[in-house]
């Protein structure tokens, strides 16, 4: 059975990389490597939920599903005084994730290797970010949507981006069944980004 970028411990030959690129006006540095999703650039779902991406400067963030950590890094940029938590099962792309956030000198994230909300149940934050393991199944997804609610501040926002061909309008009557209140922010070359609102 080859690994899966939502393995807990890939056991793929390493094969690291290294890329820069551009993310909401920062030129950031990414270490990739054999395991992980996406690891020769940043995929194009995520990066149009980071164009996309409002946040306040004191926010409490939360990215599931972290990856090696281009969505949280450029959140932590965008929130300044706040706090960017990065969480994956991944124990391979959490490595990787730490190394980029010192890689690119962001003292406000941190990442940590996490079966879905199991580290993180006794926070709260006020975003959550995901670009949900599709692979892995529309029940961990719907799971991503009904526990991230639970752990998210009045008022708070749960920004998600996913491919129409993958499930976008499946996920957006979950999201409506769990919130009560889903704007379509933007689409782009089939991908959907939904910000679900947590009411005040």
């Amino acid at each position: 059975m080859p690994d899966h970028y939502y393995t807990q411990s890939p056991s793929t030959k390493h094969d690291r990389q290294q890329f820069e690129t551009v993310l909401r006006g920062h030129t950031l540095r990414f270490v990739t490597d054999a395991g992980v999703f996406s690891k020769t650039g940043v995929d194009f779902g995520s990066r149009v939920l980071i164009d996309a991406l409002e946040v306040g400067d004191r926010d409490r963030i939360l990215d599931v599903g972290c990856g090696y950590g281009p969505m949280g890094i450029a959140a932590a940029k965008l929130a300044p005084a706040g706090h960017v938590t990065m969480i994956d099962i991944n124990e391979r792309a959490v490595a990787l994730a730490n190394e980029n956030i010192k890689l690119n000198v962001i003292s406000n994230a941190a990442a940590m290797q996490s079966d879905l909300f199991e580290r993180v149940r006794e926070r709260t934050f006020d975003t959550i970010l995901t670009n949900p393991p599709i692979r892995a199944g529309k029940e961990v997804v719907h799971r991503i949507f009904e526990e991230g609610a639970e752990l998210l501040n009045p008022g708070g926002s749960m920004w998600v981006v996913i491919q129409k061909k993958q499930g976008a309008p499946s996920a957006e009557a979950k999201l409506e069944a769990v919130f009560g209140n889903v704007e379509e922010v933007t689409k782009e070359k089939g991908y959907r980004i939904y910000r679900a609102c947590k009411e005040q």
